[in-house]
């Protein structure tokens, strides 16, 4: 080989060995702007949780996606273990779940939950994963009402306390051949309202069993309801038993809430009072004068027994009677029950 070829094949050497060089080099310099070290990408990979229902831990596990903003628990497990009827509507192409008056419907990628039969979003649809229905950890507590918490990454559900108790005289029936609801302890926006569904148990304080359709207005009543409520005035609220307080059982009551506008003495001592203001069923008159007979009972909202002196002139009243009176303007009849609302200073 000449002089100036082995010149031209070292000078080749060389400059392939300085490319590569600079080419495998190149990978490892970091560029840095604004004093800013550029993060690799956030892992893509969910979280998963064990879940806990009353000390024992389930087969199945929840997760939680990067993007999500809760973890995801499995529907069918959970509400299962909870007690719940969980069944699939074809119909609506939805789950339905049922636990004595609680129900709800879920159906995948519908961020929209019944709730006594007003419905709420999560801010989290349910999804489908593995052929199962995955819902909001937020769900257990906002729709099924039980107590959930997230330690670590262990979901821990305690089912609530199921029921309370409480007292009132009934103001409002309701019945429109799909949805039955007993109103006490008000009117209005006001007391409570208790759901009654196919489970509800009503009966006589001595066990016997009456039918919707036997509840009167004016019924003293202790209702075993549940311990959640709706926020809307009045609050709704499922009833597992409702007991009536009263002694016997009463025919058709007719109402009328309003003002006692004067007390009437009769000769023999007996009292009368005179109600102008809102009649509580489409028999009942405005304005009504009711006699106070020896078996009248005087209550407050709750059906505590308050004293006849609390009737003045003034007082807010719901005068509860029977359709049988006289036809004299206003009419004249025999309260069975009158509830004391407020009396007037």
């Amino acid at each position: 080989m000449n002089k100036s070829l082995k010149t031209s094949v070292a000078l080749l050497t060389l400059s392939l060995a300085l490319t590569a060089g600079v080419v495998s080099a190149a990978p490892a310099t970091t560029s840095i702007k604004n004093n800013k070290i550029p993060q690799a990408p956030a892992s893509t990979a969910a979280k998963n949780f064990t879940i806990k229902i009353n000390g024992s831990t389930l087969s199945d596990t929840g997760f939680q996606p990067s993007s999500a903003k809760e973890p995801l628990i499995p529907l069918r497990t959970v509400a299962a273990a909870l007690g719940f009827t969980v069944t699939w509507n074809t119909d609506t192409r939805a789950v339905d779940l049922n636990k004595g008056n609680i129900f709800t419907t879920v159906k995948n990628g519908e961020d929209r939950y019944a709730i006594n039969k007003m419905y709420t979003t999560l801010g989290t649809a349910p999804q489908t994963k593995g052929n199962q229905l995955y819902v909001p950890a937020s769900f257990v507590s906002q729709v099924l009402h039980q107590t959930i918490s997230v330690e670590g990454k262990q979901i821990v559900i305690t089912p609530a306390v199921e029921h309370q108790n409480e007292s009132g005289v009934i103001t409002a029936l309701r019945n429109d051949g799909k949805f039955q609801s007993v109103q006490i302890k008000g009117t209005g926006t006001a007391g409570i309202v208790l759901n009654v569904g196919k489970d509800t148990v009503i009966q006589m304080a001595d066990g016997t069993k009456l039918a919707f359709t036997d509840l009167q207005l004016g019924m003293t009543v202790e209702a075993e309801h549940a311990m959640f409520a709706t926020l809307s005035l009045p609050p709704q609220t499922p009833a597992y038993k409702i007991t009536v307080q009263d002694s016997k059982k009463q025919g058709t009551t007719l109402a009328t809430q309003g003002t006692v506008e004067e007390v009437i003495k009769a000769e023999d001592g007996s009292l009368s009072i005179r109600i102008k203001g809102t009649p509580l069923s489409e028999q009942s008159p405005s304005e009504v004068v009711l006699r106070l007979a020896e078996d009248t009972a005087l209550v407050n909202e709750s059906g505590e027994a308050v004293e006849a002196s609390t009737l003045v002139q003034g007082a807010k009243v719901i005068g509860f009677y029977s359709p049988l009176m006289t036809k004299s303007l206003p009419p004249i009849g025999t309260a069975l029950k009158v509830v004391v609302e407020t009396v007037q200073e």
